[in-house]
């Protein structure tokens, strides 16, 4: 018993109490910094890309493809590319996660995600969600997981991931979508009431990822059903996943 008592002294206070306020390693590559002044359009830092996030003339970076790896980062000769440990990254629009020179990490939070009246008034602070593995490595898998631990707990803020579909407000997408997983998440958004949201978490999810041009994967489900709330991140943190559901909820 006092053993226990130690260790839990040693460890301190788990929990985070303020989510919104929580910060993260310095080390956290979180979002792009680019400077077009440095550039030389040399091309090395697409070339090494794993996803083909980055477009040159002009300089960007597609978050929605983007694995966070920093290859970039080590094959640029001039630093025209870094990572700040800002993990807000989540967005309510496919074209937002495009990065450009210039653009502060503040600049992008201001309307990332724009919290709807609507949506508020419909789930309110109680939001279920049924999570669907889609064929991906379970790095996503093992975040959103985290995202109800002790440390971050997103329960108290009505969060919630159910059993069943027929209990869920939404569906949060974690993989590329393999061919074999595909009737399945169709299947599972139908099976979701009316009104729902989607929520894709991950590269795989968003973009395909590393796994783009697999002839495994099938991409369908996002040609037909619209995306709420895309969270990028290979995999994203438990924190940028949590913020910007809240910030969607406008919470």
């Amino acid at each position: 018993m006092f053993k226990f008592l130690k260790i839990r002294k040693v460890q301190g206070r788990q929990y985070i109490p303020d989510i919104r306020k929580a910060s993260v390693n310095q080390k956290f590559r979180g979002f792009p910094l680019l400077d077009s002044s440095l550039c030389s359009s040399c091309g090395k830092c697409r070339d090494v890309c794993p996803s083909g996030a980055i477009s040159l003339s002009p300089l960007s970076i597609d978050m929605g493809k983007c694995v966070f790896c920093g290859d970039c980062t080590q094959n640029c000769p001039h630093e025209s590319i870094r990572f700040s440990n800002f993990h807000k990254l989540a967005s309510d629009s496919r074209e937002k996660l495009v990065i450009n020179p210039g653009r502060s990490a503040e600049n992008y939070c201001k309307n990332a995600v724009e919290a709807k009246r609507e949506i508020t008034k419909i789930f309110g602070r109680s939001l279920k969600l049924r999570s669907v593995s889609a064929g991906g490595c379970g790095g996503c898998e093992l975040e959103l997981n985290a995202c109800g631990n002790v440390n971050f707990d997103m329960e108290r803020f009505g969060i919630e991931i159910v059993a069943s579909p027929r209990h869920a407000d939404g569906v949060i997408i974690t993989g590329p979508v393999s061919e074999n997983m595909a009737f399945a998440l169709e299947e599972t958004y139908k099976a979701i009431p009316n009104p729902k949201i989607v929520i894709a978490m991950g590269a795989c999810a968003i973009s395909g990822g590393v796994f783009a041009q697999s002839e495994a994967i099938n991409r369908e489900f996002f040609s037909k059903h619209k995306v709420d709330i895309f969270v990028p991140g290979c995999p994203p943190h438990p924190l940028t996943v949590i913020n910007g559901i809240l910030d969607f909820l406008g919470a």
